[in-house]
């Protein structure tokens, strides 16, 4: 690791700012003006969850207006208001119809699905809703409220000023800032008749295999808490016109999961949970949040010996914990379709998640038969009254306080003004504050301006590669530099800082003569993914080269040149990125910035006298990883390179040595699970449709979550969509409408060897929406004409109709007849023909699975 000397040089001189000002001289030991020093940030000790005191005073007054409000309303209107449906699921007569009390846009979803809805469309949808929820047939009439996934900015609006992602700003450590871009983004949504923000995230992220790592701050429980409160103060306010509802979320553990797996399981200790994971919530709950979104994660806590199992049902927790132990007063709602994975429950019907403390529950689609469902389950005392009275209490009272009643969205001051979307300056200066510099050989930065410089990498010119997910689409894929059009990228930013004339750009070094440039900036890194498709899995390294070795490729050919290299490394989380920085004279941290790429470029060029105009300020929240698998042996100080809190400024007068490159660590241990398919296809295999039983007439799948694919396009075989079978959008229902095969296969053949003398079993989830009459097979593929199908139509045909089963195939089921699993280049596929409709998900390849209870062999099917 590289000590603390090379982090902070005691008595150095550097140029810090003054309130993002003009730099100035002073000591590297001093921060900046308004930031947090970690020395002020002391962890709690708490021994139970503990009593916490809101900044929003009881008001016994607004208590007795509650119950009068709550006292008036029918079954069918308190449990409306419990409902939350997707836009694209609920027209405002329906809203109208069935009292419901919210509504909220997924990633991706528009007014009339129109990607570039303007401030105005949002507004007017907005006005309609509120006017069919005032316009009920009830002897109280509840404003309606509208739910957004506000993350980074009004990030799923066109045209929104995009802040970087808060894993950036946690290396800014300035809650000062943390409030302005919350009260920036409460403008913003207000401005489209929006009135409540799913933000902030307060995971405390101990893994960056998690690939929600960008939503958490930092791993450091009380910098959380620090930025929740000014987070929510600046979201909330005092709930004037120009602020919103926040959400604190996700309560709890969602940081803590074992091998950073999304929605898995946290195995933390009791103390450790409230201490670390719980520190957001006790700021959030000081600033007096107004709702709570509860986590698809499980916690199993080995220390007490209690399995909570998920949090959508663990009412120890989300009552007995949050709302009596720590007097949480507002509501909680739970996550998308996550009721759908309790135990016994549907996206439709979930009585343990209303009994465990869940008030409002976010069911976009099977809102209907959720209505239904929960008012027999209250008419048959399943659900007792008194539990939903104080669940609509809550969401009464949150309503009162947001200032909801008797004021159309577009009554509000700022209404529909499209200016309010944007503030840019503020971007521009988060970006600055978020940048951490981790090497800085020979000085080589700051450039002068009018430095001739190329440009590189595939990043400097991709806006999307910079704002990352929860950016317009859920995954921040399928967009443009068309979708940004208020955005700078980073390359626009340099050219208006270094003048046009000064700066080339080029996706590679090829063909180019580099010996005519001063200087390479190469701008590279992750590209967009959210939620689970960021996961990186057990067995893979964190070198990030392994999944993107077109970074490594230019920066070597930029390095060969033997000019100056600048390495701009776009990304989510620390990686192990050794190789890229020896290759770089100078690395620069820059996160995913967001919207403002001329923040980057304030940083890397001097001002016209020669003096640096800004200074890096930003340290890491994260410790930053020094080999491949950093969490191998519990992740020990000495597998970190840079720790927490550390960062350079200019000037640094310190080299960074060549690093091991640990080129001989390919894998994270050896792993007992092969994943195949999980939303995506997970590296290295890729998604196809074939036509027939063999043959090279195949079509490539792709990864869009949204596509809906009709192949081949004339005379389809096959119709395919992304369905939900766990978890939101993790499946893909195929319809087969003639004789083909739905598969997925890898590059590079792949040996099961291993795992078979494991006694593993081929796992996968599977919904069967149209029996099959004729036979239906699984099968492996080793190559041309070598595959091992095995029948699998008697298994099928007992499964009950649009219900999901696991199903557990031995590998020594394909071994048996002689296939050679030490060469499968197709580990899943099924073959069937018309009329046949299924969802499958899930599918891995799981060692000791093939002795268990529910694995069978089924027949041998025909070769």
């Amino acid at each position: 690791m590289i000590g603390s000397k090379w982090a902070v040089l005691a008595g150095a001189s550097v140029w810090v700012l003054a309130s993002g000002g003009e730099a100035r001289a002073a000591v590297a030991a001093s921060p900046a003006p308004g930031l947090v020093t970690e020395q002020a940030l002391a962890p709690s000790h708490y021994s139970d969850w503990p009593r916490i005191t809101s900044a929003r005073a009881v008001d016994r007054h607004l208590d007795a207006q509650v119950h009068d409000i709550v006292a008036q309303m029918s079954l069918a209107q308190k449990i409306g208001q419990m409902t939350q449906a997707e836009i694209k699921s609920i027209t405002p007569e329906q809203v109208r119809q069935y009292y419901i009390g919210s509504v909220l846009n997924g990633g991706g979803s528009w007014p009339q699905g129109n990607k570039h809805a303007s401030a105005a469309d949002w507004l007017a949808l907005a006005d309609r809703y509120y006017d069919a929820s005032m316009a009920v047939d009830a002897p109280v009439k509840l404003p309606i409220i509208w739910g957004t996934d506000a993350v980074h900015g009004h990030s799923n609006v066109f045209g929104a000023t995009l802040f970087p992602h808060n894993v950036g700003l946690g290396a800014a450590h300035d809650p000062e800032l943390i409030r302005q871009i919350g009260a920036a983004t409460a403008r913003a949504v207000r401005a489209t008749g929006v009135d409540w923000a799913f933000a902030p995230t307060l995971a405390v992220a101990q893994n960056t295999r998690w690939g929600r790592t960008y939503e958490s701050f930092s791993n450091y429980g009380p910098l959380v808490r620090v930025y929740a409160r000014a987070y929510i103060d600046g979201l909330q306010g005092h709930f004037g016109d120009a602020n919103v509802m926040a959400t604190a979320k996700h309560f709890i553990g969602d940081g803590a999961t074992a091998n950073g797996t999304d929605q898995g399981d946290a195995k933390v200790s009791r103390l450790e949970m409230i201490n670390v994971h719980g520190s957001g919530y006790v700021g959030a709950l000081e600033t007096g949040v107004l709702s709570v979104m509860a986590s698809y994660n499980s916690w199993d806590d080995a220390v007490d010996g209690v399995n909570y199992g998920k949090m959508s049902g663990a009412r120890a927790l989300l009552t007995g914990a949050l709302k009596d132990k720590m007097g949480f007063p507002g509501f909680i709602v739970s996550d998308w379709n996550a009721i759908g994975q309790l135990p016994g429950c549907s996206n439709a019907s979930c009585p343990q998640a209303i009994n465990a403390g869940i008030d409002m529950v976010m069911v976009p689609d099977d809102w209907r038969a959720f209505i239904a469902n929960t008012t027999h389950q209250v008419q048959g005392g399943e659900i007792p009254m008194s539990r939903i009275d104080d669940a609509v209490s809550r969401i009464v009272r949150a309503k009162l306080v947001l200032g909801e009643f008797g004021k159309r969205p577009s009554q509000r001051v700022g209404a529909g003004d499209a200016s309010r979307l944007q503030d840019r300056a503020l971007a521009r200066r988060a970006v600055r504050e978020s940048l951490v510099l981790l090497k800085n050989n020979h000085d080589v930065l700051p450039f002068k301006r009018g430095t001739k410089v190329l440009v590189v990498g595939k990043s400097a010119d991709t806006i999307a590669n910079q704002v990352g997910g929860w950016s317009l689409t859920w995954q921040g894929t399928d967009n443009s530099n068309a979708d940004f059009p208020n955005a700078t990228s980073v390359l626009a930013g340099i050219r208006a800082v270094d003048g046009s004339a000064n700066v080339t750009y080029r996706a590679t070094t090829d063909g180019v003569d580099l010996k005519a440039f001063d200087a390479i900036i190469a701008v590279i890194g992750e590209t967009p993914y959210a939620e689970t498709m960021g996961d990186i899995i057990p067995s893979a390294t964190l070198r990030h080269s392994d999944r993107h070795p077109e970074d490594l490729a230019v920066l070597k050919a930029a390095a060969a040149s033997g000019k100056p290299v600048v390495t701009v490394f776009l990304s989510g989380r620390p990686l192990f990125v050794n190789d890229l920085l020896n290759a770089s004279d100078a690395f620069v941290a820059a996160w995913l910035p967001g919207s403002e790429g001329e923040g980057i470029a304030d940083l890397l060029f001097a001002s016209e006298h020669g003096m640096p105009a800004f200074n890096f300020s930003g340290t890491l929240a994260m410790p930053w990883p020094g080999v491949p698998c950093p969490y191998a042996d519990g992740g020990k100080a000495a597998n970190w390179l840079f720790a927490r809190g550390q960062g350079l400024h200019y000037p640094s007068h310190h080299d960074l040595p060549m690093l091991p490159t640990h080129a001989d660590v390919g894998t994270c241990a050896s792993t007992s699970t092969l994943p195949i398919f999980h939303t995506l296809a997970q590296s290295p295999f890729a998604l196809y449709l074939g036509a027939g039983s063999s043959g090279h007439d195949v079509h490539p799948v792709g990864a869009d979550l949204n596509a809906a694919i009709e192949w081949p396009a004339n005379h389809p075989l096959f119709s395919l969509r992304t369905v939900q079978v766990n978890t939101q959008q993790d499946a893909k229902l195929v319809s087969w409408h003639g004789p083909g095969r739905f598969f997925m296969q890898s590059p590079q053949p792949t040996n099961l060897m291993p795992l078979v003398a494991t006694h593993a079993a081929l796992q996968f989830d599977v919904v069967i929406e149209t029996p099959a009459q004729s036979p239906v097979a699984i099968y492996m593929g080793c190559g041309d004409g070598c595959t091992r199908a095995l029948d699998v139509s008697g298994i099928f045909a007992a499964y009950e109709r649009g219900k999901r089963h696991a199903v557990s195939i031995p590998l020594q089921c394909f071994v048996k007849p002689g296939a050679d699993l030490a060469h499968i280049d197709v580990p899943f596929g099924v073959l069937a023909s018309t009329p046949y409709s299924a969802a499958f998900a899930n599918v891995r390849i799981a060692a000791e699975a093939g002795s268990a209870a529910n694995a069978a062999c089924p027949e041998t099917a025909a070769q």
